[in-house]
């Protein structure tokens, strides 16, 4: 048995695997959650990159008019019967890439603010080559107040091997902050075969000092269905890097806001992941609800089809045990660098020193946690470690649940031991 089988075991004091089964119900029971965040997936691109794990297809117009009719549908089906709209904390839009459906984006918002009040912003992810004038000034029109950029490296060589070409980068990035966003995420990739510390470094800094806000460091995974043609550097060596550039970080004033997320201090964070729950609507869009988790079927003509047939486009679904449930809030809230004690109880319905008094008294003595409060806070040592998991999460759950989903529309179940 692997390690992750043995930690998901211990956590949760049962044997029982995590069953996803291919079975869904057309209402979702939502109103009364708090902290609802909401997701909307635009699957088009203009190419393929071969690094990216992510449901997408090469854009075309009429699939994409399509997909648009089916989305707006949705996301009726999902909120019908509402008794009121509901507070919604974010709204983010991810992909592929959203600029592909750049001039749909405003209706598509219109149709969730006609259900939901929005206390906080709305984000969208943008390829660099999506950076114009007239796209920032459509997306301020359109009400967004985030961007994240998909920079990956300033530098060439790296650039080119995950089949990807500089593009004014740090012209572009200034150019999103002259247009006065809230918020400007770059992303940049890590343990690129021949990369550097140094040259991590200079991207970090060619970041920042071009205009974001944040820098979202992400380790380069080969996932089993991708394409790549090199192969991401060992796990110790991704480690070293993070433990360095987070160096870097610290010694130049950048608060670490996440394991993987370094931002200038007193900013929003860009954030889509760190919910305690969501409503994702799109193609492999998830769900996650009070003790349900559900995925959204890869298949865009799948998707259309069963939306236009009155149904949700549910492929899988996960009901957590109590256990499980819990087990899910605390990788996201360690992801996120602190765990909230009355949220946990508030939203698993038992103290999280009952049911995780050991591993917390353990954690602290050992330095991977601090308590401030009714907060626990992860250190630096305990992000490292949490990185080792992570990646070991990703590989043996992660990958195979979407390898599975790429290949079948409508799964009959995926169990993960």
């Amino acid at each position: 048995m692997r390690w992750t089988s043995l930690l998901r075991v211990y956590l949760t004091r049962s044997f029982k695997p995590f069953v996803f089964e291919g079975t869904h119900e057309d209402k979702l029971d939502f109103e009364k959650l708090d902290d609802l965040g909401l997701y909307v997936h635009i699957p088009f691109c203009r190419s393929l990159c071969s690094f990216c794990p992510y449901c997408k297809v090469v854009h075309n117009k009429p699939q994409a008019d399509a997909y648009k009719i089916a989305l707006l549908k949705e996301i009726d089906l999902v909120c019908k019967g509402m008794s009121g709209k509901k507070q919604a904390t974010s709204l983010y839009f991810g992909g592929g890439t959203p600029a592909m459906m750049l001039d749909d984006l405003k209706d598509i918002i219109a149709k969730l603010k006609g259900y939901f009040v929005l206390t906080g912003g709305i984000g969208v992810e943008l390829h660099p080559s999506d950076v114009t004038e007239r796209n920032l000034q459509k997306l301020r029109e359109a009400g967004v107040t985030m961007l994240s950029i998909g920079v990956q490296s300033f530098q060439e060589e790296c650039l080119r091997k995950i089949g990807r070409r500089s593009d004014s980068f740090v012209e572009k990035i200034r150019l999103v902050r002259s247009f006065g966003f809230d918020v400007v995420d770059v992303d940049l990739i890590f343990a690129i075969p021949g990369q550097t510390d140094e040259i991590l470094a200079n991207d970090i800094h060619t970041a920042f000092a071009s205009g974001a806000t944040q820098v979202s460091t992400y380790p380069f995974i080969d996932f089993t269905f991708a394409d790549n043609a090199y192969k991401p550097m060992s796990e110790e060596t991704k480690r070293e890097m993070l433990e360095h550039l987070t160096a870097y970080c610290h010694a130049n004033g950048i608060e670490r806001t996440s394991v993987w997320t370094f931002a200038q201090q007193q900013t929003e964070k860009y954030s889509s992941v760190t919910r305690d729950a969501f409503l994702g609507f799109g193609v492999s869009a998830t769900t996650l609800l009070k003790d349900v988790f559900k995925i959204n079927t890869f298949s865009i003509p799948e998707y259309i089809k069963r939306v236009e047939g009155d149904a949700l486009p549910t492929s899988l679904t996960l009901y957590f045990t109590k256990r499980q449930r819990a087990v899910y809030y605390l990788f996201w809230s360690a992801y996120a660098m602190r765990i909230d004690t009355d949220r946990f109880e508030e939203l698993i319905g038992t103290p999280l020193n009952r049911m995780f008094g050991l591993e917390l008294f353990l954690a602290t003595k050992l330095g991977y946690l601090r308590k401030q409060g009714r907060i626990y806070e992860l250190t630096d040592k305990a992000a490292y470690l949490y990185h080792d998991v992570e990646q070991a999460y990703t590989t043996a759950y992660i990958d195979k649940m979407w390898h599975i989903s790429r290949l079948q529309p409508f799964p009959e179940k995926i169990i993960l031991k």
